[in-house]
């Protein structure tokens, strides 16, 4: 599995008087939601022979406390990630 301490995977630091609580709002959950997910996404990426030594990851939470992934990359990268996803989108066309 992708670990999130690896290079390019970032988890903002957690300020408590950074954010507005709302009573009943389980933010670490969807901070964990978001952190498991961008590893998967990573994973998935790795396994399909994407580099992902330029990406950047941060597992992040909204207001409602919904998980967010938030992923930076540079233009070529996202080219690359592009072409992967619409050549695994013919192949499900193929099946």
């Amino acid at each position: 599995m992708y670990d999130p301490e690896d290079a390019g995977f970032e988890s903002d630091p957690f300020d408590p008087d950074d954010v507005v609580w709302v009573r009943g709002v389980d933010y670490v959950a969807g901070w964990r939601d978001a952190t498991d997910a961008g590893g998967q996404l990573a994973e998935a990426l790795t396994s399909a022979g994407f580099d992902t030594a330029g990406l950047e990851w941060q597992a992040r939470t909204d207001a409602d406390g919904a998980g967010r992934v938030r992923l930076v990359l540079s233009a070529a990268a996202a080219n690359d990630v592009a072409a992967l996803v619409r050549a695994v989108a013919r192949l499900g066309k193929a099946s």
